[in-house]
């Protein structure tokens, strides 16, 4: 065990650097507040492993929370304006109630913007390091002890630690230790709660395999373009420089339906092999045909990671199964091999 040592003190401390943790953290800093927010690693701040997307009407990231952030201060609605390459009004056919602003960004260009504002804030510092536990004394917590023993003291701690707590990597029949894009996790933080008393639960997430946008067929999808002039934040005047970029819609068939039937037992989540509740607005493309097996398709959305990447993220086509028949062999980074063309447009292994 490392000797433990009090490295310094601060009225507040973050950990976590995702979405929640960078408002956390500004918010206390721009009140005055001595701030230390903690991540895993410098690049990880406010980096979008999943979709990077800001809005929308579901997912953690809905359009009206984010102005709600927005209106009190936030940071998010300023940030996506700044690295939007699509910017789209969704639900334009129902009332105005249910109107959902939803962007998506240059997925590195968002991280690099955020991490810029934390490091430059006033009152705020940024240090990469794993928690391993809290410091509690007299049932009050105290502060943070790092993975190397640095004791960080402070009046008040804020948990912000997303996926990475325990986090378990599974890719079709392989499982890893780590957190999301091949990241470390965060192995002894969760235990240390349950040992004071707190309730522990596992989710579970998920993410398609990238398709390499040389490979895509677009001429057999409907051009999704955005819209013009709309805003998150209530600061910004004018839009940013960045290329707009289309989206794409295109649609599963019955022979995407039947290379996932005939590779269910391969599905870890079918096999018991995954624990953990899932969120309601993410499910797999496995069992969307399992439990709605009357559908002959299903929507997906091909939308771009980047302006300097080929890399493009299939909505809709969350897989959990991998090997020679089906679509996918790592769930961050890989791409779907060109031996096939279907209906949809997609290349897919077969």
């Amino acid at each position: 065990m490392p000797t433990e040592y009090i490295a310094d003190e601060y009225d507040i401390i973050v950990v976590g650097a995702g979405h929640a943790g960078c408002e956390a953290a500004l918010a206390a800093a721009r009140k005055g507040h001595k701030t230390l927010i903690v991540t895993v690693d410098m690049s990880n701040i406010a980096f979008m492993p999943c979709n990077p997307s800001i809005g929308g009407p579901a997912g953690p990231a809905k359009g009206h929370l984010v102005r709600e952030i927005d209106a009190l201060g936030g940071e998010m609605g300023r940030n996506i304006d700044k690295t939007q390459i699509q910017v789209r009004m969704l639900n334009t056919t129902k009332g105005p109630a249910v109107h959902s602003l939803r962007a998506q960004a240059d997925k590195y260009e968002y991280q690099m913007e955020m991490t810029k504002v934390l490091q430059n804030q006033d009152n705020l510092a940024v240090k990469q390091m794993i928690v391993d536990r809290l410091v509690v004394e007299d049932g009050k917590v105290k502060g943070v002890v790092g993975q190397t023993g640095a004791t960080y003291l402070a009046k008040a701690v804020i948990l912000a630690t997303g996926t990475y707590l325990k986090g378990r990597v599974i890719i079709g029949e392989y499982a890893e230790d780590c957190g999301p894009n091949g990241q470390r996790s965060a192995k002894l933080l969760s235990g240390n709660m349950a040992e004071l008393g707190l309730k522990i639960l596992r989710f579970k997430t998920g993410t398609p395999a990238r398709v390499d946008k040389r490979t895509v067929d677009f001429s057999k999808m409907s051009r999704q373009d955005g819209d013009e002039n709309l805003f998150f934040s209530f600061l910004t005047e004018e839009s940013n420089n960045n290329e707009m970029q289309p989206c794409w819609l295109t649609y599963t068939n019955e022979t995407t339906h039947k290379i996932i039937r005939d590779n269910l037992n391969r599905s870890p989540l079918f096999s018991g092999f995954i624990e953990g509740t899932g969120p309601r607005y993410c499910p797999s493309i496995e069992d969307k045909i399992v439990r709605f097996s009357d559908k002959s398709q299903h929507q997906l959305f091909v939308e771009p990671e980047g302006l300097n990447t080929q890399e493009m993220y299939v909505q809709g086509f969350l897989v959990q199964f991998t090997g020679r028949s089906t679509v996918t062999d790592d769930s961050y980074n890989s791409r779907f091999r060109k031996s096939r063309n279907d209906a949809s447009g997609l290349c897919y292994r077969v």
